[in-house]
């Protein structure tokens, strides 16, 4: 095993093995790089990222190519690493600033240091980057019980000791409880409207209160969510309204005079909440044109979800 790991990394030119001469270093085992929940757990991060910083013009592909020289984690706390001298001197910086906006103040909690993002290391990457999705941005849906076979590699002078022990990226779950995490999990709206209808009238009052309190100023008022929203009109301007900013009139159909109008209103408004980082599951832009409640709903319940404490 010792030397099939290392020959693997010497194809791959990924470790030196006398960058950790002296110290334990743990390996993603690579049987395990395409696993297809390591894979999605992978493009979640990176479409979070990409999102993120879609204003600076940045697109990550790799987290290990990408990230290791601090540039992408310092836009992230709206700073620039500009030399390659400074790169691992800004980099730590960085972490100490994530470390401490992340409360870990035990050091046996923490699975990165500026070493390792700097090697790139695609486990240490991905630890760092579950922790700040946890804490900043706790809605993003993570694939959970993610999981990879690792390799502990010690490198010292009588020679080469690993071994090999599963690690968990992202939280645990046990099979009995799985079901109800799956289940938890599916679209808050769809499980609403398995419920009783006095129950569904009062979510949809709340809403509908919401919304009428944040367009009320531009004077609209919203009776029926159904109807009064499938144009995409009064959708988008709310959507300007709740994120301080104006779409141009030029840009959508303020008096749409037939389908095709409203679907494009429709398709703008949700590409603005994709823009915004609040994505809408098995939504098309032609169930709300067709009045659907479910898809209607769906679509005011993230944004309500958002702001109704704002």
């Amino acid at each position: 095993m010792e030397k099939d790991i290392f020959d693997w990394q010497k194809e791959k030119d990924l470790v030196d093995i006398n960058s950790f001469q002296g110290e334990k270093r743990k390996l993603i085992q690579p049987t395990w790089l395409k696993d297809p929940q390591l894979e999605k757990l992978k493009e979640v991060l990176v479409n979070w990222i990409n999102n993120t910083l879609k204003t600076d013009h940045i697109v990550v592909q790799s987290l290990e190519e990408d990230l290791y020289d601090g540039l992408v984690l310092h836009h992230l706390l709206e700073e620039i690493a500009v030399t390659s001298a400074a790169q691992i001197h800004k980099l730590e910086v960085i972490l100490e600033e994530f470390d401490k906006r992340l409360g870990l103040n035990d050091s046996t909690l923490i699975k990165w240091n500026v070493k390792l993002i700097h090697n790139k290391d695609l486990l240490s990457t991905i630890h760092l980057l579950v922790a700040i999705v946890k804490c900043f941005q706790p809605d993003l849906d993570l694939p959970p019980n993610v999981k990879v076979e690792v390799v502990l590699v010690e490198v010292n002078r009588n020679g080469i000791k690993s071994d090999v022990e599963i690690e968990f990226l992202t939280e645990e779950s046990d099979s009995s409880t799985g079901s109800l995490n799956n289940s938890g999990r599916e679209d808050p709206i769809e499980q609403l409207l398995k419920l009783d209808a006095h129950k569904v009238n009062t979510v949809k009052k709340a809403i509908l209160h919401f919304v009428n309190q944040n367009t009320s100023n531009m004077g609209l008022h919203v009776a029926d969510l159904n109807k009064q929203f499938s144009d995409g009109v009064i959708l988008l301007l709310l959507i300007g309204q709740l994120e301080g900013f104006f779409v141009p009139l030029c840009d959508f159909n303020l008096t749409p005079l037939n389908r095709s109008e409203m679907l494009h209103n429709v398709t703008l408004a949700l590409d603005l909440l994709n823009d915004m980082g609040l994505h809408v599951s098995n939504i098309d832009p032609q169930d709300i044109v067709s009045q659907d409640v479910t898809a209607t709903l769906k679509v005011l319940y993230v944004l309500f979800k958002k702001y109704k404490g704002k």
